[in-house]
């Protein structure tokens, strides 16, 4: 690639190697920072929100390859980030769009992963890395984006030297430092005008911990009429519940449940006194701490076209989800809490979401918060809201009953 140029940008064109521990190997164009970096390779199916993929902090330790062919079209801009900055360990695309064109747009692809240490790779055959994952499943692999390491055995050694997600405890790399509180709602649209039902009038309280929690998952809260405290991962129940909250939140976020550390003694004491509510991560912890295991999955669920049954009443929405683990259902009949599934995958079969015959308990697999990705799902806050709100009035109220509320909470 010696004295090439990039097509749009001009500059000349950076060397860059993706190697599998399989021993496949893909060289293409570098973007972003000039390093040499390790992780899980996965790939996404979305079509839209690479912005918001590339800074969802669930990505930690993983290298996300894009089946849409075409990326970085609309630029970026900090309106759409999903955390402080991205933890992902590299970005893989088919075509960088390097000079974006979109009225929001505030700078490129390129340049926000080049500030964050992140590498990219372009002008690969993403498809056939693709199918590779789908029949192989997800494995490490090393993307290199400096000239100076290069060669396919120095990387490909490294690549069967690293060790995968399981048994690493990511959360503790993308937990925030300490607790502190947020009032952000929902995006109002440039000119704040976007219409949307009222926020309730009755505040409530809210602990949400922060195993690599979504911005939007924290603004939905508040259009809930939570007022909402974030704290760090390991913060003990007692503090948590020395802040006198009305609820528990439970967050998304990376890598394998079983290995996050002192959480699952934390969940068993909040769940005897407090409403709590799990997404993603937040699901697979809660599911842990009643008892229940995970697994690994072949190459996971990233994207926003998944389709998620409601058992209760049969429906079928469009999710977006981004895991790599589920709970594993017969371990949760095995375990004897009285805990039903409640939604299940119907690709695989895979447990979507849980919820307590006898306490105010549920959890989804899913992302209802829909950032980026469709809106089915989103009434799950609603849902959440009114279990919140029914046990600080002193009433008796289930997971189950919850559950069966109907697709609009």
């Amino acid at each position: 690639m010696s004295g090439e140029t990039d097509d749009l940008l001009g500059r000349p064109v950076r060397p860059a190697a993706l190697v599998l521990a399989d021993g496949a190997v893909f060289r293409g164009r570098a973007f972003g920072a000039e390093t040499v970096s390790t992780g899980e390779v996965v790939f996404n199916t979305s079509l839209t929100g690479y912005q918001e993929i590339a800074t969802d902090p669930s990505y930690a330790g993983q290298i996300v390859v894009m089946t849409c062919t075409q990326i970085g079209n609309v630029g970026v801009n900090a309106e759409d980030d999903e955390s402080r900055r991205p933890f992902l360990s590299g970005f893989v695309v088919k075509e960088l769009y390097g000079v974006p064109s979109n009225f929001r747009s505030e700078g490129t692809l390129d340049e926000k992963l080049a500030a964050a240490g992140v590498p990219g790779i372009s002008g690969i055959d993403t498809r056939a890395l693709v199918r590779r994952i789908r029949k192989g499943g997800a494995q490490v692999g090393v993307l290199s984006t400096d000239p100076a390491v290069q060669g396919e055995a120095d990387l490909l050694a490294r690549a069967r030297n690293a060790p995968g997600l399981d048994g690493v405890d990511w959360v503790a790399r993308v937990t925030c430092d300490a607790p502190h509180e947020v009032s952000e709602g929902a995006w109002q649209g440039i000119e704040g005008r976007l219409p949307g039902p009222a926020r309730p009038s009755r505040r409530l309280k809210v602990i949400a911990y922060d195993f690599g929690v979504k911005r939007n998952i924290l603004r939905l809260l508040v259009e809930q009429g939570f007022d909402v405290t974030v704290v760090p991962a390991t913060t003990p129940a007692a503090e948590a519940l020395a802040l006198d909250p009305d609820g528990i939140f439970l967050s998304n976020g990376p890598g394998d449940p079983a290995a996050v550390g002192g959480v699952q003694p934390i969940v068993r004491e909040l769940v005897k006194s407090k409403p709590v509510f799990g997404i993603c991560l937040g699901h697979q912890i809660l599911g842990l701490a009643l008892g229940g295991t995970t697994r690994k999955l072949k190459f996971g669920h990233h994207g926003g076209n998944q389709p998620g049954q409601d058992l209760a009443t049969g429906k079928v929405a469009i999710c977006a989800e981004n895991h790599g683990y589920a709970v594993d259902a017969e371990s949760l009949r095995a375990a004897g809490e009285p805990v039903q599934i409640t939604h299940v995958n119907l690709n695989d079969g895979t447990v979507e979401g849980l919820a307590h015959e006898t306490r105010p308990l549920f959890s989804v697999q899913y992302h209802p918060e829909a950032s980026p990705g469709p809106h089915d799902a989103a009434y799950f806050f609603s849902r959440f809201r009114a279990m919140v709100e029914r046990s600080a009035e002193g009433e008796k109220v289930t997971g189950v009953e919850i559950c069966s509320m109907g697709s609009q909470g």
